[in-house]
């Protein structure tokens, strides 16, 4: 197994894992006294297949009908129930999901971005991961007959903004 590194962001002096009390013990942040803000999160993430898998995605003739519009309405949904799969993630809401599919003829992939907002306390870079990630769980799921090979990799936060910590760009 070949090992691939990313690059990897320098962690401040003072950085700890905020899920946790001083005890050790699993808990969920107390977000109550943060201001409230805009809170923007932007993730992606791609999915590679047999150029006939994406052909017939593009053809619109998969037996289980519109692959990217059932996908996207999939990725919407995802977001809104974050708080469930996640157990330490505060429940949000949202205020904004924008979900788009893009294909890469060449390349034989679809890539799929999420962008997620709200109007509070805690950012939403979950949500736009959990967008990505149920998006292309279902092109798998839906293509899943004909190509068993798929592959989904390079899920990742692309950019966040507002909160206490500010903006982050990849």
């Amino acid at each position: 197994m070949t090992n691939h590194t990313l690059p990897q962001d320098p962690v401040p002096p003072h950085a700890e894992l905020t899920h946790f009390d001083a005890t050790g013990q699993a808990h969920m942040v107390d977000v109550g006294s943060k201001a409230e803000t805009h809170r923007v999160a932007i993730a992606t993430g791609t999915i590679r297949m047999k150029p006939e898998t994406l052909a017939l995605i593009q053809s619109g003739t998969a037996k289980k009908g519109d692959v990217l519009g059932i996908a996207r309405i999939a990725a919407i949904m995802a977001t809104k129930r974050t708080s469930e799969l996640i157990p330490l993630c505060h429940p949000l809401a949202l205020t904004r999901v924008v979900v788009e599919f893009s294909v890469d003829a060449p390349n034989s992939s679809i890539s799929c971005t999420a962008q997620v907002e709200t109007f509070g306390k805690t950012g939403v870079e979950i949500e736009a991961l959990a967008a990505v990630q149920v998006g292309l769980l279902t092109v798998y799921d839906m293509c899943k007959a004909v190509d068993r090979g798929m592959v989904i990799d390079g899920v990742r936060v692309l950019e966040k903004h507002g909160g206490r910590s500010g903006d982050w760009v990849a």
